[in-house]
């Protein structure tokens, strides 16, 4: 079985095609870049109508498939950015029906914990979820994916994009805040706010920009935001394996092809006698084999949608979407 997925949530428009047996046999992304400010949903949605075509083609190509062969398309149905996620989802039911193939929606944020669950190996992990517009400490349980802990205001990807620009540099912010941080040294005192299972980030941005405005460097800046930021996140993860019992931790996310959060839940996962796992960078980020590996799980628990049903819902949380293939 060969099925092709359409991620489409915000800034990245993918086409990913994966087998029954989650072997990726093609991925063609093309990431939305503004000239200045962070992204503008409208603009982000146009740039996925002009590129989507050429990625599913592209796609096809590299698989060296036929339409025919492919058996269901899947797309990413939410949450996300409105306009952006309905760009996804017409060239998929346009698929849909010029292929004659079922259509299947997928929860985005599902989409990272199964194909982290798939890749690792682990059959129930924890997932920390670090992204631009989401933040969440995940885990299954009784049908569905619970959240057991997210940010309180913005997404940890948001919050590091926001903090950059405010800098004076361009989206997106994590990788370029990255590099600086690997010349930073002095640890600076930032809010740390870690509320009970949940964490929050914007009393963070307004203490860094007002420590850059009394000299600090950016490197230090830098450094100390990873140190505090990670720090929250690992904890509460860790707080949540204790609280469900669990050992071993998967990635998702942009944020989390970040080499210090990686190092750090590493260290705390194997400190209690557990293991972590983050996919390649490649399946990290937002991208269509994840979506085509969930669409699968969801075409073979037959959770297939006529395209009059098929509408986008950005508010579509992972809690309350039913997983019946575990």
């Amino acid at each position: 079985m060969v099925i092709l997925g359409i991620e489409s949530t915000a800034h990245t428009a993918s086409v990913g095609i994966v087998t029954d047996q989650a072997e990726v046999l093609s991925l063609a992304t093309d990431m939305f870049r503004p000239t200045h400010g962070g992204i503008h949903p409208r603009e982000a949605a146009n740039h996925h109508v002009d590129v989507l075509p050429g990625l599913v083609a592209k796609a096809i190509d590299d698989a060296h498939l036929r339409p025919s062969e492919i058996d269901a398309v899947a797309f990413a149905q939410g949450p996300g950015l409105g306009p952006c996620l309905r760009a996804g989802a017409t060239v998929a039911r346009m698929l849909a029906l010029t292929w004659n193939k079922p259509l299947v929606p997928v929860n985005h944020c599902v989409a990272h914990v199964e194909i982290a669950r798939v890749l690792s190996g682990i059959d129930d992990p924890m997932l920390l979820y670090a992204s631009g517009g989401n933040t969440q400490v995940v885990a299954y349980g009784a049908g569905r994916y619970r959240v057991l802990g997210e940010t309180l205001d913005v997404g940890i990807g948001n919050f590091l994009d926001k903090l950059w620009i405010s800098m004076g540099g361009t989206f997106p912010g994590g990788p370029p805040i990255e590099a600086e941080a690997l010349r930073g040294s002095e640890l600076l005192s930032l809010p740390y706010s870690v509320h009970g299972m949940d964490v929050a980030f914007s009393g963070m941005l307004t203490a860094t920009l007002a420590l850059r405005a009394k000299g600090a460097s950016t490197p230090d800046l830098a450094f100390s935001v990873e140190s505090t930021a990670y720090s929250m996140l690992t904890e509460v993860t860790e707080r949540a394996l204790a609280h469900r019992r669990r050992t071993d931790v998967v990635l998702g996310g942009g944020v989390a092809c970040n080499e210090r959060l990686r190092g750090m839940v590493k260290a705390m996962a194997e400190a209690r006698g557990g293991t972590s796992f983050a996919p390649p960078k490649s399946l990290c980020v937002d991208n269509g084999a994840m979506i085509a590996w969930t669409g699968h799980l969801a075409f073979q628990a037959g959770l297939v949608v006529p395209v009059e049903r098929s509408a986008v819902q950005p508010r579509q949380r992972t809690d309350l979407v039913p997983t019946p293939w575990r």
